[in-house]
């Protein structure tokens, strides 16, 4: 079997591309990263070490690379006979590639190959095969839409796992903790033969999206913001300081409740998944940078984004969201010169009154939400 993969980083290299080649898949890794695609080609194989004591290292091979800046028709051609289609490349970028993918599905109408195939999204965000979908069909007939609709799915899927920014003599090295958790919509599949050994199938998956975009992300994100505040560089150095810990924990006291609440997960079962958590973000076998998980702060406070819903749906149901909102506010103050949405939400402050970004930033309406936001800020104009 193939698979072709958009994004040859170390997401793609260090987590998709493991549990793809332990499925005896051969992996055609897709990017524009000329070095990397290069040393694909060149070598056929890397090794992925995990961050633990006993440093375990997992060998990777049958891969290759095609340079989709370079080599596009090579992409569509790739997708014509893949088995599954897979990326992790960062929910931005989806509608770059969306074409790419469109010509590989247009190609295979015009070969005649109707063999179910899916296209699964491994992005941080909710839905993001479905949005991919409606990138892709951009691109196509509603003629060629109504064929493929018969053979191809978009199934959304949840993955999590922490691999922080490294760099390495090799460039397919990549290090990554040894936690990891795929799970994929089965009720949006169209090749439901080809299960991957390592991943999760659910005929419902918005409450593991949920529960890991409000647990892992929001979580990860809290101790990246109070981090900056703190002057941390690092979330290994970051997470010993008793006042981080403590918005962490406090933060996901609040997710949890909603997720418990909304979703009907056990609280004893939630409690030691998130105790999971709080020990994966203390692992000192990996060294993450706050600027990385802190970057891009305007998505992060998106209405649907890992901040901003669990404010919504808390105040919804009368529940806690206090430290919630205190973190939002400590993100407006997040200052990173190197980051273009930062350097940008920087410049909304500075030019526009606090109450009008907050609003244009996080899409919401209500005034009270608002309000809270905004004392928030302003608590924190004084550190």
């Amino acid at each position: 079997m193939k698979a072709v993969h958009f994004g040859a980083g170390n997401i793609g290299r260090g987590f998709i591309g493991e549990i793809l080649f332990k499925n005896n898949i051969e992996i055609v890794f897709v990017d524009i990263n000329k070095t990397i695609i290069d040393a694909l080609n060149e070598k056929g194989e890397y090794d992925i070490a995990l961050a633990a004591p006993e440093a375990e290292t997992i060998h990777v091979e049958n891969v290759r690379g095609v340079n989709n800046e370079t080599e596009a028709e090579k992409v569509a051609e790739e997708i014509a006979d893949a088995d599954i289609v897979t990326t992790a490349i960062g929910p931005n970028i989806l509608k770059f590639i969306a074409p790419l993918i469109a010509n590989g599905l247009r190609q295979r109408l015009e070969n005649g190959n109707h063999q179910p195939l899916d296209v699964i999204a491994c992005e941080n965000m909710i839905g993001g095969s479905q949005q991919l979908k409606t990138y892709v069909y951009d691109s196509l007939t509603a003629e060629e839409i109504e064929q493929l609709e018969a053979f191809i799915g978009f199934p959304n899927a949840a993955v999590d796992r922490i691999i922080p920014m490294q760099s390495h003599d090799d460039p397919l090295f990549v290090s990554v903790e040894p936690f990891s958790e795929w799970v994929i919509d089965e009720s949006q599949m169209k090749n439901v033969d080809l299960k991957l050994e390592g991943v999760e199938y659910e005929p419902s998956l918005e409450p593991f999206i949920e529960r890991k975009l409000l647990s892992v992300n929001t979580g990860h994100a809290t101790v990246a913001y109070t981090a900056k505040m703190y002057g941390y560089k690092t979330i290994k150095d970051a997470i010993t300081d008793e006042r981080v810990l403590s918005q962490l924990q406090n933060v996901l006291q609040e997710t949890g409740q909603l997720l418990i609440t909304k979703w009907d997960f056990d609280p004893a079962v939630h409690a030691d998944y998130q105790a999971t958590i709080i020990n994966r973000f203390k692992n000192p076998y990996i060294s993450d940078d706050v600027v990385r998980v802190g970057r891009t702060p305007i998505r992060k406070l998106g209405y649907n984004e890992r901040f901003i819903l669990p404010i919504r749906e808390l105040a919804e149901r009368k529940l806690s969201y206090h430290y919630l909102v205190d973190t939002v506010g400590m993100i407006f103050h997040y200052d990173d010169p190197a980051d273009n949405e930062s350097v940008q939400l920087q410049q909304m402050l500075q030019t526009q009154p606090l109450e009008d970004v907050i609003k244009e930033v996080t899409g919401l309406e209500d005034a009270t939400l608002i309000n809270e936001i905004k004392a928030s800020v302003e608590k924190y104009n004084t550190l």
